[in-house]
């Protein structure tokens, strides 16, 4: 398996993301070419795709919300859950959080997460596990971009409503996913996220910045 972290400075370019110009990732800049060198080890691993590698709408939208209202996270302790690029992680860190931590099951995310993080002068931990269904000792829980497919989503919702009813304030944003919860959500806030014709079915994705109620 290549280096995740050799492959990543390799393979994508330092870029700002256009809702949170004040943080800078390791991107793709075409989506073909990393998804074709990922793909030997996709096969052989059993690993996911590269979706690290791309700052998806939801997590623009939860990122640029939390840095505009920094008091949902100063001070207290949050996880980015399925954190991807760890662009929401950084944005806790940035907006005062008193500790990180960025949980991911793929290891070239995990690898750009910390990459990331020194990229923005920030402090995340990481945490390599499949985590959901645990309490933790997180006061905020955050995720971006979760509800694309059914079974983890349902699997999250549970989870997330348990979290939000032990006191825990949980964030998501969502750019209306098809499996989006239909109940036990209150909007924060909407953006309009620029976005990839290779990555969306359009160049501007309305997204919701989502608080779980617990119910």
């Amino acid at each position: 398996m290549k280096d995740p972290a050799a492959f990543i400075r390799a393979e994508t370019l330092v870029a700002a993301p256009a809702l949170v110009p004040e943080i800078r990732l390791h991107l793709a800049s075409e989506i073909l070419p990393i998804w074709q060198a990922t793909e030997a080890d996709l096969e052989r691993r059993g690993l996911p795709p590269p979706y690290w590698a791309f700052a998806w709408p939801g997590g623009q939208a939860l990122t640029r919300h939390l840095l505009d209202h920094r008091d949902l996270v100063a001070g207290k302790r949050v996880l980015d859950f399925a954190a991807g690029s760890g662009i929401s992680a950084i944005g806790a860190a940035l907006a005062g959080a008193a500790a990180v931590a960025a949980a991911e099951i793929d290891l070239f995310a995990l690898a750009a997460i910390a990459l990331n993080a020194e990229l923005n002068g920030v402090e995340i931990s990481r945490i390599e596990r499949d985590i959901v269904g645990a309490a933790g000792d997180w006061d905020v829980v955050l995720a971006g971009d979760v509800c694309y497919e059914r079974p983890m989503s349902e699997r999250i919702a549970r989870w997330f409503a348990a979290l939000a009813r032990a006191g825990k304030l949980v964030l998501m944003g969502d750019p209306g996913r098809s499996y989006l919860p239909a109940a036990g959500l209150s909007e924060l806030g909407r953006y309009s996220v620029p976005t990839s014709l290779e990555l969306e079915y359009c160049t501007l994705r309305e997204t919701v910045v989502w608080r779980w109620e617990g119910i």
